[in-house]
C-alpha cells in the first residue's frame, strides 16, 4: 500500500481463498489467520459464503443475526478499524437468504441479501431474494454491493447521477466461466465510471466445481489494476479519489444517462 496516500483517498483489503464445505468455524479461523497482517484498510473484503462456500443445503449451516459469524465480523472489524463485507448464509423469519454483512468499525451493521438468486444452480428454491439495494457510505465513498448473479444483470448495478464510487461484486463464480466474470467486471466499471471489485474464491467446493478466483481491482475507465488467478491471496491497494473525479469530469457522460426508472 502506498505511503504517499490522500485523505480523500480508500485504502482497502480484499481475500481471495479456498473455503473448507459447509464448515464455518474452519473458514472463521482460516479468514482470521489470513487477515492477521492486514493493517491501514479502511474496507476489507471477503467472498461470497465465506463461511460455507457455496451450499444449497442452508438449513445445516445457517446462522442468524446474532450468530457466531456476525460477531467474528465485527470483532474483527473492530480489532483492525475497519469495515468487514463478506456474504453468509441467514435464517431469519423462517426464511434463508444469501445476505451480505456489512460490520462497521464503529460497530454498526448492515446488510444487502442477494437480488438474482442463480436458478441454473437451484439458489432460487433454497433462498428468498432480497429487494432492496445497498449503498454504503465510508470516508467520503459511497460503495455499492452487490452479489456474483446480479453481475449478469447491468440495470441493477446501475449508476444513475453517480450515486456510487466503487461497486462490490463477491462472488462464487466457477472457473468454467471465469472470461464471463472477467469481461463483465470490466464493463460494469467502464459503464458506470466506477471502481469495480470483484472478490472470488478459489478451490474446489464439496460439489466438485473449481473456482480459479481470478479477483479484479478495476478503475473508472476500465483498467485492470490487480488481477489473480488459482492462487489465495491478500491483496490491499488504495483507489484515488482524484482519478475518479478526473474520469466523470472529462467525461461526464453519467449526466446524459436515459432517466428511465429501474422496478424492482
Amino acid at each position: 500500500m502506498e505511503n504517499n496516500v490522500s485523505p480523500q483517498d480508500l485504502c482497502l483489503s480484499f481475500l481471495q481463498t479456498d473455503l473448507a464445505w459447509e464448515a464455518p468455524a474452519e473458514n472463521l479461523q482460516r479468514c482470521e489467520q489470513r487477515l492477521r497482517d492486514v493493517a491501514n484498510s479502511r474496507l476489507i473484503v471477503l467472498p461470497e459464503m465465506f463461511t460455507t462456500g457455496f451450499t444449497m443445503n442452508p438449513a445445516s449451516v445457517a446462522q442468524t443475526m446474532d450468530g457466531e459469524a456476525v460477531r467474528w465480523m465485527r470483532r474483527t472489524a473492530a480489532a483492525k478499524g475497519a469495515d468487514v463485507v463478506g456474504s453468509v448464509v441467514i435464517e431469519e423469519g423462517g426464511k434463508y437468504f444469501n445476505r451480505l454483512i456489512w460490520a462497521k468499525a464503529d460497530g454498526g451493521l448492515q446488510h444487502y441479501d442477494k437480488k438474482h438468486l442463480f436458478t441454473f444452480a437451484g439458489e432460487d428454491k433454497h433462498y428468498s431474494p432480497g429487494q432492496q439495494p445497498l449503498i454504503v457510505p465510508i470516508q467520503g465513498w459511497n460503495v455499492a454491493t452487490f452479489i456474483c448473479f446480479d453481475l449478469r444483470f447491468p440495470a441493477w448495478s446501475r449508476n444513475l447521477d453517480g450515486k456510487y464510487d466503487l461497486a462490490l461484486y463477491i462472488a462464487s463464480w466457477p472457473e468454467r466461466r471465469a472470461k464471463h466474470w472477467q469481461a463483465l467486471l470490466q464493463a460494469r466499471a467502464i459503464e458506470n465510471q466506477a471502481y469495480v471489485l470483484g472478490v472470488n474464491r478459489v478451490g474446489v467446493d464439496g460439489n466438485g466445481i473449481s473456482y480459479s478466483g481470478d479477483s479484479m481491482l478495476i478503475d473508472p475507465l476500465g483498467e485492470v489494476l490487480f488481477h489473480q488467478s488459482h492462487q489465495e491471496c491478500l491483496h490491499s491497494a488504495t483507489l484515488s479519489r482524484s482519478l475518479l473525479d478526473e474520469v466523470r469530469s472529462k467525461f461526464p457522460f453519467l449526466k446524459e444517462a436515459d432517466r428511465f426508472v429501474f422496478s424492482a
